[in-house]
């Protein structure tokens, strides 16, 4: 039995700690907060309550697969999870609302058609179809075994080329953009293009410098589905909070560990891997609203930006607020979120440049933020205003207080291409028995990479 150490009780270290206790070790996990889940967060105020990280659950199959592994029990004995259909609603810039049914790409395929005109679908498909041949070229060697000693196989952007044209334009692995390829592609429709480049953008990703494989991001949406979780995101970190327990890990909240901090109990060391300062990060807008949630309400609309190089430029180039940011609604059917049927919650969240691109300290820059995301959906037909009951935000400065996290920025998934800068570190370090863990380790930022990172660690530490 080997003594572990895992500093951070965040998803990562929460999977990690269950895994390895199953596999026979003991393990102490050490946080500084006074309680679990990191970035998972729940707020509660007023009978209301709000998921403050994540809020939907994509690739369920990694906490389907940690639920059987550590404990031989359905996921769903766990925690209440069910599918989120339609998937999402988007409201573009020219007035066009579309809504994308979940886990059916024959159905997106559909619904292109008819909300933005016949071939629609059929260009989409094609482009997801490509995102395929990414997904099969990178599920194993990104998401579900430890980065290649040489990630030389890597480098290249395994999305396939279009035509023979553009295959002759590119060669074989060259260097295209994710915003090229929207482009090229998509029959110059700049909301098929938003549709694109949203999925990276909410991932903190420029899709001006992002590899064209990085379509293999919607292509897991609207393949695998997405799911929500009843009670939350919090409801599945006490699930797991509780398996690590009943596999008797030591949990030390309140325990901050200093940076090459030694363990001498410990024989082996798991740490989580700080994401680049750089990178963007969120701003939230937690909304408690008067009157029930209407029927046949989307739990997620995406109300775009009419001004794509804009805000791009704002969040990438030179830091500031965005004027008509992209924003996420999440409006969750979840009775547990509310203190009364009259009553409804909504998550408001922007992609935006973190505390150490902007000051989000400075007096009145909240404000004039949170104003301007709420004008912006109200001139898209989402007037949310009048019922508020009251609202908090949650800035990137909140995010680096909370986290730990340099800046409250938050890390990007690993993908393929461009000589493999796009590449988290590997899991094993230099160091004989310490490990890197979690979103900005490999394979990357996201809920379920996170679980995957602590799936790939426990393989390369093994049974006790």
């Amino acid at each position: 039995m080997a003594r572990i150490v895992i500093v951070g009780a965040g998803i990562s270290g929460l999977a990690a700690a269950a895994r390895l206790a199953t596999l026979g070790h003991r393990v102490t996990v050490y946080e500084a907060a006074p309680g679990p889940g990191g970035m998972v967060g729940r707020y509660r105020r007023d009978g209301f309550a709000f998921d403050t990280g994540p809020t939907l659950l994509p690739l369920p199959a990694v906490f389907r697969d940690l639920a059987l592994k550590t404990g031989r029990e359905p996921l769903e004995q766990l925690v209440g999870l069910s599918p989120v259909d339609p998937e999402s609603h988007h409201l573009f810039a020219d007035g066009t609302g579309l809504t994308l049914p979940n886990a059916s790409r024959g159905g997106v395929g559909r619904a292109l058609d008819q909300a933005l005109g016949a071939g629609s679908g059929e260009r989409w498909a094609a482009v997801m179809n490509r995102g395929r041949a990414v997904w099969e070229a990178t599920r194993r060697p990104l998401l579900e075994e430890p980065l290649p000693a040489d990630p030389g196989t890597l480098a290249a952007d395994p999305y396939p080329a279009a035509k023979r044209g553009l295959a002759r334009l590119f060669g074989a692995g060259g260097r295209r953009t994710l915003a090229e390829l929207a482009r090229q592609e998509l029959g110059g429709d700049d909301r098929l293009a938003a549709l694109l480049t949203e999925c990276a953008l909410r991932f903190g990703l420029d899709p001006r410098a992002t590899p064209a494989g990085a379509t293999v991001l919607p292509y897991m949406e609207q393949t695998f589905g997405v799911w929500s979780v009843r009670g939350g995101m919090r409801a599945l970190v006490d699930a797991m909070v509780l398996r690590c327990e009943q596999r008797g890990v030591e949990f030390r909240f309140g325990s901050a560990v200093a940076p090459g901090q030694e363990f001498p109990e410990a024989g082996l060391v798991l740490r989580p891997e700080p994401p680049e300062a750089g990178l963007p990060s969120r701003f939230t807008m937690l909304l408690a609203l008067r009157g029930a949630r209407p029927p046949g309400t989307p739990q997620r609309t995406v109300v775009h930006t009419p001004l794509p190089r804009e805000e791009l430029a704002s969040i990438f180039d030179s830091p500031a607020l965005c004027e008509l940011p992209t924003v996420q609604v999440l409006r969750p059917d979840d009775p547990s979120a509310v203190p009364d049927p009259e009553h409804e919650t909504a998550v408001l969240t922007c992609t935006v440049p973190s505390q150490a691109a902007l000051d989000w300290t400075a007096p009145g820059v909240a404000k004039e933020f949170a104003d301007r995301v709420l004008t912006h959906l109200q001139a898209a037909g989402l007037d949310l205003g009048e019922r508020i009951l009251w609202e908090r935000w949650r800035t990137p400065a909140d995010l680096e207080r909370e986290t730990l996290a340099p800046g409250g920025a938050v890390a990007r998934p690993a993908l393929a291409g461009f000589g493999g800068e796009f590449l988290q570190p590997p899991n094993a370090t230099d160091e004989p028995g310490r490990y890197r863990l979690g979103q900005a380790a490999h394979p990357g930022g996201g809920l379920s990479r996170a679980g995957m990172s602590a799936c790939v660690v426990a393989g390369l530490v093994g049974p006790a």
